[in-house]
């Protein structure tokens, strides 16, 4: 089981400077990112496990974004901002209000992520999308459930918070949110009739198996791998 306190705190003892000014990472494979993937295929439990110094994320209500995401997002964004990785979210707005929060970089191939949900289709991608845009689009359809579907990205950098302290607050930072809340997002146009055809398959996959889809989704092969439970169906 992943100590997730524990790694936070030692990513906050490192001494060397972490740099501001670094939009391109190119660090070789098996590294930061791909640890902090492996970190995220624990069971979702983990991730409420054994964290007493965590960050809190910000509490889930209407029109915020899941706890469970907020807490992957900001776990993954002060342990890599000292791998040189600047604190870079995607942030999603959807026509549900129940909005998602993601880690982003990018590296001399393309944009990637690092994320955590409850929906299979809402983890990471590798890094192989030109733009945050390309990036985004590849949760469109992953998105579509029951209820959900993008209909905004941004891209913010964290650092913008100034002194703010977000990444080993013991309080709730809710600021975080209502900064993601407030900053201009970006509008993604899509096919009400596309969309509907979407959400009728998932609903008829939910009826017919009782658990949420992935394996029929597109551009799975730009996808950072699945943690076992869901891994095993879909």
């Amino acid at each position: 089981m992943v100590n997730f306190a524990l790694a936070l705190s030692l990513a906050a003892c490192r001494s060397e400077p972490v740099p501001r000014t670094a939009p391109v990472v190119d660090l070789p494979a098996g590294g930061a990112v791909t640890t902090m993937t492996a970190a995220y295929g624990q069971p979702i439990s983990a991730a409420h496990t054994d964290t007493p110094t965590l960050p809190h994320p910000w509490r889930h209500r209407p029109g915020t974004a899941l706890a469970l995401a907020a807490l992957a997002l900001l776990f993954a964004a002060v342990v890599l901002e000292q791998h040189r990785y600047p604190p870079l979210v995607l942030s999603f707005e959807s026509i549900d209000l129940l909005d998602h929060v993601i880690f982003v970089y990018r590296t001399s191939t393309g944009w990637g992520s690092v994320a955590r949900s409850r929906d299979p289709g809402l983890h990471g991608r590798r890094p192989l999308f030109a733009t945050p845009r390309a990036l985004a689009l590849s949760y469109f359809e992953s998105y579509i459930d029951f209820t959900g579907r993008i209909k905004a990205y941004a891209v913010v950098d964290l650092r913008v918070m100034g002194a703010y302290d977000w990444r080993l607050s013991t309080k709730s930072v809710w600021k975080v949110e209502q900064m993601l809340l407030d900053w201009p997002h970006r509008k993604i146009a899509s096919s009400d009739r596309k969309a509907d055809s979407m959400r009728r398959r998932y609903r008829a996959f939910r009826e017919a198996h009782g658990y949420k889809p992935w394996k029929y989704y597109k551009g799975r092969d730009r996808w950072m791998p699945l943690p076992e439970e869901f891994a095993r169906r879909g």
